[in-house]
């Protein structure tokens, strides 16, 4: 090889190889490491999945009135296959086998069969979040727009998808589907948090939903708003504890406007209001109006205020 391009590629081999034998030993791994899930695949799956549920609107172009019902059965036929075989995946991982074993894939199965049976039920859930946002926001023309153009909803989607499948035993899936959003909307929403129907995230650029949280339904919000943590729980080594309710409740028609920084297992009562760029860590009653505090600015004259 011509000296001026010799990047000492035998090296670089053998030393990446040292780093991944390294890593495999200090994380008590097996020899022959599982084959995690895809996240391209996920991504393909997410597209088939959104377009089985809205097939008039995200389906084929050319799809005709008489052709819908085959379009859905044959896609999620398909669909529900290449899902299994990803949950497989993780389930695998998570297992003393180096390969998927017959009952790794039995489990999947079953984790598939439960969650196609939900498809429905998410259906109907996210009939709701669309005519949240056409009835909440006045520059949406119709709700066909909502569901194409917002981000938001595309969000909702595949939090609602992967809410499923973190419940079902497939967290990792579905984390990764929840990331998928995260990268194409800069909206965080953890599938673990649990949300009520006819959500609506407007506009939704930097929102953050942690894992724990609790939204009711006709919950509003804009964006940048987090609802977040306030501290981390250790236990007495100093390692982080997981698993805790950590995250705010939010009641039943609450909005919450741009900016707001929410945090701590708190409640913000029904029918709440939430201003922008509020700081609350602390619960608050339902019909609460709570905004920033205001700087005060007086003209004293005559010895006035002293």
């Amino acid at each position: 090889m011509n000296g001026k391009y010799d990047w000492g590629i035998d090296q670089l081999v053998a030393q990446l190889r040292d780093s991944r034998t390294q890593a495999q030993e200090a994380r008590n791994r097996r020899d022959k490491p599982s084959k995690p899930p895809s996240k391209n695949e996920l991504h393909a799956i997410l597209e088939g999945l959104s377009s089985v549920l809205f097939p008039n609107r995200l389906g084929p172009p050319d799809l005709s009135d008489e052709g819908i019902d085959y379009f859905v059965g044959h896609s999620l036929e398909t669909l529900l296959r290449r899902l299994c075989t990803q949950i497989s995946c993780e389930l695998q991982s998570n297992s003393e086998s180096p390969d998927i074993d017959n009952a790794t894939h039995e489990q999947a199965i079953g984790i598939v069969k439960q969650f196609a049976a939900q498809l429905p039920t998410v259906r109907k859930l996210l009939d709701s979040d669309i005519q949240a946002a056409f009835e909440g926001d006045p520059a949406a023309k119709t709700p066909d727009e909502v569901l194409v153009c917002y981000p938001g909803i595309t969000a909702v989607i595949h939090q609602r998808l992967a809410h499923i499948l973190y419940q079902l035993g497939a967290p990792l899936v579905a984390r990764m589907i929840s990331e998928l959003a995260h990268s194409a909307t800069g909206i965080d929403i953890h599938p673990g948090a649990q949300i009520g129907e006819s959500f609506f995230i407007d506009h939704g650029t930097g929102v953050v939903i942690g894992e724990t949280s609790v939204i009711g339904r006709h919950v509003r919000l804009y964006q940048a708003v987090t609802l977040g943590a306030k501290r981390f729980q250790k236990d007495d080594t100093g390692i982080l504890l997981k698993g805790y309710d950590r995250h705010p409740i939010v009641e039943d028609d609450v909005v919450i406007y741009a900016g707001a920084t929410i945090l701590g297992r708190i409640t913000i009562g029904r029918g709440s209001s939430i201003g922008g760029n509020v700081w609350l860590t602390h619960s608050v009653p339902p019909n609460s109006n709570i905004t920033q505090a205001q700087v005060r600015s007086e003209l004293f004259q005559s010895g006035a205020g002293i």
